[in-house]
C-alpha cells in the first residue's frame, strides 16, 4: 500500500512539473529587449532591427516560447550589413534579450562609390543613422580598398595620428598620400611598408617643426625613403 501511495505521489509530482514546463513554454514572449554593446555611435537602430524581425516574420512577442528558434535570430541579426555579432537569449522573466555588436568603420571611400572599410578590412555600406568620423579615402573602389587597410588600420591605433590624419589619397604604383588636418602641406608616404618607421619619423618631424615655429613653411613631407623626412619648402 505505502509503495502504491509512493509511486502515485512520484507520478503526480511528475505530472506537475511537465504541466508546469508545458505551462512556461507556452506562455508568450513579454518583451524584447536590443542593448547595443559598448557605448558607440549607432549605425543600425533598435527600431530597424525590430523591423528586421517583423519583416522576417518574426513579430517575436506574439511567439510562445517552445516556438521560438534563438539560433534562427541570431543569424538573421548577424547577418545585417550593420552588425557584426549578436548573442540571444531567455532569461527567467520571458523576456527576449539581444546583445548586438555592431561593426566599426575606420575608413570612408568616397568617389563614384561611396563606403566604409571596416576595422576587420571589409567593406561595409554606409549607415542611414550616422556618419561615422574617420579618414576619408579616395581612389579606392571594392576591388583596391583592401590595400590601404594596413595603413588605416595603424592610424586608428594611434591618437597622434587619428588626430592630424584626415584623408588618404590612392596614387599610382600602389603609393599612397596623406591629407592633414589644419597643415598646409601633404604627407607622401609612399608603399605600405615600414608602417611603424615611417611615422616615428614624422611624429619627430613634427615635434621638431611645431618647436621651431616651421609647420607652415614646408609644402610637402616625403615619408618613403624610411630612414629620413625629406621636406620640401614653400
Amino acid at each position: 500500500m505505502g509503495y502504491i501511495k509512493a509511486m502515485f505521489l512520484l507520478g503526480l509530482v511528475a505530472f506537475l512539473y511537465g504541466f508546469a514546463e508545458y505551462r512556461h513554454k507556452s506562455r508568450k514572449i513579454s518583451e524584447v529587449n536590443i542593448e547595443f554593446l559598448e557605448d558607440e555611435n549607432l549605425y543600425v537602430t533598435e527600431e530597424a532591427v525590430n523591423k528586421l524581425l517583423i519583416q522576417n516574420n518574426l513579430e517575436l512577442t506574439s511567439i510562445d516560447k517552445e516556438t521560438l528558434d534563438l539560433n534562427r535570430v541570431e543569424i538573421l541579426l548577424k547577418n545585417h550589413d550593420m552588425i557584426e555579432n549578436a548573442e540571444v537569449y531567455l532569461n527567467l522573466d520571458g523576456k527576449l534579450k539581444a546583445d548586438i555588436s555592431q561593426r566599426k568603420p575606420i575608413g570612408r571611400v568616397v568617389g563614384n562609390s561611396s563606403f566604409y572599410l571596416d576595422k576587420n578590412g571589409k567593406v561595409m555600406p554606409l549607415s542611414p543613422y550616422y556618419s561615422a568620423r574617420v579618414p576619408l579615402l579616395f581612389g579606392f573602389d571594392d576591388d583596391n580598398v583592401s590595400e590601404v587597410y594596413p595603413l588605416v588600420n595603424y592610424i586608428k591605433n594611434d591618437k597622434f595620428l587619428t588626430q592630424h590624419i584626415t584623408g588618404i589619397r590612392r596614387l599610382n604604383g600602389g603609393k599612397f598620400e596623406l591629407e592633414m588636418r589644419k597643415l598646409d602641406f601633404s604627407v607622401y608616404f609612399g608603399k605600405v611598408e615600414e608602417i611603424p618607421l615611417k611615422f616615428n619619423n614624422f611624429k619627430v618631424f613634427y615635434k621638431k617643426a611645431l618647436k621651431d615655429d616651421k609647420l607652415d613653411a614646408y609644402k610637402k613631407v616625403n615619408l618613403q625613403f624610411g630612414n629620413q623626412v625629406v621636406c620640401t619648402k614653400k
